[in-house]
């Protein structure tokens, strides 16, 4: 019987984590595969060793407070891979845990898969040696990083970006709207703070200032703030205070909705470019993270958008940077119809093309169909 181990830990990497399982089974029908994910994996009859509502921390500090706790997890999977030796183990992003695991699961002589690079090369290069070390093959998402491994004689294989085939720019902004519950005949702004508590917690009042210094420019927009499921019921107070509607697992119908969108960084931000849907870029760490955090970086941009399109076509407003007030000006900017508008949605058209053209899950399960016993 073939035999999966496959971690994760953060929704985004699970939703690709799932896709990749049940493309799997359909070579694979018997495939026994355990590990660390959320719900969706768990829908996929995966055998959740952890939750990932259990694994999601931000920043360097808040990271040492769970250390305990995920050390325990730590263990937990490096002793079920011993007992089950799975044939292969698919590693998704969350690289803080994840390369830490491939470096036991190669001891164990059980071969590494990586789907999803670590951001190499945003921080931390010289974790490329790791990685040459202790993962058979590495597969991207993002163009740009083939050449990243390849370089470095790593074998790695670029398969597209999942998500080309789930996020389309929808036909009808207003019957979104509308589902949504909105009038569908005012414009809608988009609001995506991020998908994890702390994550949330840094973003949203900043992104929440912008709403209402927005809305008092013009009252004829409206506001949908997309949440991610695992959430806290408080995590979003500041929104609903705010009368700001809260849709919580429709981040994709949000975004469909939308004119424009106030973005946190990270993969919702390619999401929104597959939408065509010009976007404001935010994000904030506490201020000691960022400051310590921020030797250790080597990219002059965050934003995927801009990494993808190797020039900068979103704004991104970061720490210092994202106040409300700025947030406001940067969406009034590209709200309308003008220029502005106009360049980012043709950059936004570039950065889609770049991301290949579908299939990007069926070639991941390919690579990793090839490690698993017949």
């Amino acid at each position: 019987m073939p035999r999966l181990l496959i971690s994760c830990g953060e929704p985004s990497g699970e939703f690709y984590a799932a896709e990749l399982v049940a493309e799997l089974r359909k070579k694979h029908p018997d495939l026994e595969a355990f590990g660390l994910g959320g719900d969706r994996l768990a829908a996929q009859e995966v055998r959740l060793l952890a939750h990932l509502r259990d694994m999601a921390v931000v920043g360097l500090f808040e990271v040492i407070s769970h250390l305990r706790r995920l050390k325990s997890l730590f263990d937990s999977v490096v002793a079920e891979a011993a007992r089950l030796r799975p044939d292969v183990a698919v590693l998704i992003d969350y690289p803080d845990f994840n390369l830490r695991l491939a470096r036991e699961l190669k001891k164990l002589g059980i071969p590494v898969v990586y789907y999803v690079s670590p951001q190499l090369w945003a921080w931390r290069r010289g974790r490329i040696k790791d990685v040459k070390r202790d993962v058979a093959k590495m597969l991207v998402i993002f163009p740009f990083e083939e050449a990243i491994y390849r370089d470095a004689s790593i074998p790695v294989s670029f398969v597209g970006h999942p998500l080309v085939d789930h996020v389309r720019p929808p036909e009808d902004r207003v019957a979104f709207a509308r589902k949504l519950g909105l009038s569908g005949a005012r414009p809608v702004v988009a609001l995506l703070p991020g998908s994890r508590n702390k994550e949330v917690a840094f973003n949203l009042p900043g992104i929440v200032g912008a709403a209402k210094l927005l809305r008092d420019k013009r009252p004829e927009l409206d506001f949908a703030l997309a949440a991610a499921p695992h959430l806290r019921p408080s995590a979003l107070q500041e929104a609903l205070d705010a009368g700001i509607a809260v849709k919580e697992g429709m981040t994709r119908d949000v975004l469909a909705a939308a004119r424009v969108a106030i973005v946190a960084s990270g993969t919702a931000t390619v999401e929104t470019a597959l939408t065509l849907t010009p976007m404001v870029v935010v994000y904030r760490l506490s201020a000691l993270t960022y400051t310590l955090g921020k030797p250790l970086v080597s990219v002059s941009n965050y934003a995927m958008v801009n990494l993808i399109a190797g020039r900068v076509v979103v704004k991104e407003l970061i720490q210092s940077d994202f106040t409300p007030a700025r947030v406001a000006e940067e969406t009034l900017r590209i709200l309308d119809d003008g220029e502005a508008r106009s360049t980012m949605l043709d950059d936004l058209r570039e950065v889609r093309e770049k991301l290949g053209r579908g299939g990007a899950t069926a070639r991941a399960a390919d690579e990793v169909g090839s490690f698993l016993s017949p």
